[in-house]
């Protein structure tokens, strides 16, 4: 048994998200389980390194999964391009040690959200960004993102409040810039919660639009309730850029 990396590339706009449903196949997950056991002819199941929300996109996801095979990496990675849809793109195959799995390997992940910041239309990146033309204090959100950064527990910047395992977790960076009408913040770290960045992003929204103080984030940390935490904003804006492994 053979066990193989795979790089995706995905526009989540029109998928339920990463993970298999068992009511509908209309995910990342799925779409390309049941691509790879059709060149395969065999029944494959991968594991992604995290489950993007429903409209959340990645230029860097990585899978793993096992085949029983003696088609090259090259010849798979053809047919998988052949027969993905357009919008899910198979970026690289190789076979991988026996033991790697795309997420409990995962050491480190970068995030990107873009915010469309301007009342000038935005047509053609529509389903990537978030659209919001209220005025944003940058240096006051670039101050305020660095509160993030460290390990701590992220419980109130969590959708799920039922959380049974460990919340906390370590942000390395936290970077925001505005990049023509975009302003664009972009975070790395050894792992995220559900909704984790939606809620970071639309706190650091609200500290830089002056309806919030940056000291918030530090109380929140504290108190762990997600109610105090900002609003989660729309997953378009959202993308998995990179995924790194020791």
């Amino acid at each position: 048994m053979r066990n193989f990396k795979l790089v995706l590339e995905y526009d989540g706009t029109r998928y339920q998200g990463w993970q298999r449903l068992s009511d509908n196949d209309n995910t990342i997950q799925g779409r390309v389980e049941t691509t790879l056991s059709r060149i395969l002819e065999q029944e494959i199941a991968i594991a992604g390194s995290g489950r993007t929300d429903a409209g959340t996109h990645a230029r860097g996801q990585v899978a793993s999964f096992h085949a029983q095979t003696q088609m090259s990496s090259a010849a798979i990675l053809r047919q998988l391009r052949r027969y993905l849809p357009e919008d899910i793109g198979a970026v690289s195959l190789e076979e991988a040690a026996p033991r790697f799995h795309a997420r409990l390997n995962a050491s480190m992940k970068t995030y990107c959200y873009r915010v469309w910041n301007s009342e000038l239309p935005c047509v053609f990146d529509r389903r990537f960004v978030h659209i919001s033309a209220q005025p944003y204090d940058l240096a006051r959100m670039q101050a305020a993102a660095r509160l993030f950064l460290g390990e701590h527990d992220f419980l109130g910047f969590c959708a799920n409040k039922h959380m049974k395992k460990s919340t906390v977790r370590r942000i390395d960076a936290f970077d925001i810039r505005r990049v023509g009408s975009e302003l664009q913040f972009t975070v790395t770290g050894d792992g995220f919660l559900h909704h984790m960045v939606r809620i970071m992003v639309g706190t650091l929204l609200e500290i830089g639009a002056g309806s919030r103080r940056a000291e918030t984030i530090p109380e929140i940390l504290v108190s762990r309730c997600r109610a105090e935490a900002g609003q989660t904003v729309p997953a378009k804006g959202l993308c998995l850029m990179e995924v790194r492994y020791h």
